[in-house]
């Protein structure tokens, strides 16, 4: 097991506070002693099918704790992604189908194992329907007793909620309990979270004293803010970068984060020493573009491999460096089918949807106003026109995407 000072060094880089770190030292120095590794726990929700950068920093914690020896617990919360965590929402989450969970819970495990080691030695994978499903009604009465509504309505998004005359139902205040109810039954020593689970991880240590267990270190990390630098990362407003994106989207996704949120892309997403991360974001010291395709190359070599990042690179300042707009080797065709096509023309709106850049027409109108879609590099000008096509043209969004039109 490493030394404990640099465990310390390791777990609390980045981080945003831990509840507390005196007691996590101590834990920490316990387990070494004893030599019995420490249970560190992260609940995921698969209330979605796909994970982002954001998602990964608390990926890479659990990481980092793993690396120090420790055992890591990823409890899938296929029981409470059912009800849907109202943390951070201004108004109710859509309560979600067992099926719809299962699949979102399939790829999850898939793209978590692209940052934690899956080895069965270094990670228990939990279900927390195993434990919540054969709760009978008396049981959630007991469970709820523990808490006062007055405490339940200080956190902060119901706090808001009522302040704006917005329904808050039942069934959400039981989610705190249930995610507390995870720590007890898997006995946690420390738990994980972003800062927008802060409340809910403190009351795991509520139900741990309560089940007479020492109460779990909480630690939150802070929340990685999206590719327009200023709201966090999701995939509803359109400024994230995917875990599964390839690996030449993801390098132009890095390149267009703002320069003062490098500093914070490089602590939370790669493993790059801190002393060097300041001389990388001190402008005196390094281009700030040179500083970036670093970051690209770390985030892209970490979710790829080596070979893809330095391709990506390459391909990069192909197609935008010395001023120039070239084009990528790699453009996928995209048929366009006949019954869309009427003398040779498209309606703008319906080859935006058919090139897989808008998922509606209403999206694609928006996307074309704002002079986000080229053909053959001319801006498409007119959302509710009309535009001719022929096979061999490329299609452009923005200036990562590209297709090749084939006319069927």
């Amino acid at each position: 097991m490493v030394d404990v000072q640099e465990q310390l060094r390791r777990v609390l880089r980045g981080s945003d506070t831990t509840y507390s770190a005196e007691e996590l030292a101590r834990k920490l120095t316990r387990a070494a002693e004893r030599k019995v590794p420490l249970r560190v726990k992260l609940g995921m929700d698969p209330t979605a099918p796909d994970l982002t950068l954001g998602h990964t920093v608390v990926l890479q914690k659990l990481r980092d704790f793993q690396d120090c020896g420790h055992k890591a617990v990823l409890i899938i919360g296929d029981y409470t992604a059912m009800i849907g965590d109202p943390s951070g929402k201004s108004k109710t989450r859509p309560m979600l189908t067992p099926e719809q969970v299962k699949i979102n819970a399939h790829t999850y495990l898939a793209q978590a194992g692209k940052v934690i080691d899956t080895n069965p030695d270094k990670l228990e994978i939990r279900y927390n329907s195993e434990w919540l499903g054969p709760l009978s009604f008396a049981d959630v009465v007991r469970m709820a007793a523990q808490v006062t509504v007055a405490r339940m309505l200080e956190r902060d998004s119901f706090a808001k909620r009522m302040q704006a005359g917005t329904e808050i139902f039942c069934h959400e205040l039981l989610y705190p309990m249930m995610q507390a109810r995870d720590s007890v039954e898997i006995r946690a020593d420390v738990e994980l979270g972003g800062t927008d689970q802060t409340y809910n991880n403190l009351m795991g240590r509520d139900f741990q004293r309560n089940a007479g267990q020492e109460p779990q270190v909480v630690m939150v990390m802070p929340l990685l803010v999206g590719t327009d630098g200023k709201e966090k990362m999701s995939k509803s407003l359109g400024n994230y970068i995917a875990v599964t994106d390839p690996p030449g989207e993801m390098f132009g996704k890095v390149m267009s984060v703002p320069d003062d949120l490098m500093a914070n892309y490089f602590t939370l997403l790669t493993a790059v020493e801190e002393s060097r991360i300041a001389e990388l974001c001190d402008a005196n010291k390094t281009h700030p573009r040179d500083a970036k395709v670093e970051l690209g190359r770390q985030i892209v070599t970490k979710f790829h491999n080596k070979s893809s990042a330095e391709k990506a690179v390459e391909e990069f300042f192909r197609v935008f460096g010395a001023g120039k707009a070239g084009l990528p080797d790699d453009i996928a065709d995209v048929h366009v089918p006949a019954d869309l096509v009427q003398d040779g023309t498209i309606a703008a709106a319906d080859l935006a949807v058919c090139c897989g850049f808008a998922k509606s027409k209403g999206e694609a109108r928006r996307l074309i106003a704002g002079n986000g879609v080229r053909l053959d590099g001319e801006p498409l000008s007119d959302p509710q026109g009309a535009v001719a096509i022929k096979s061999g043209q490329v299609v452009q969004r923005g200036k990562r995407q590209f297709v090749r039109l084939v006319v069927d």
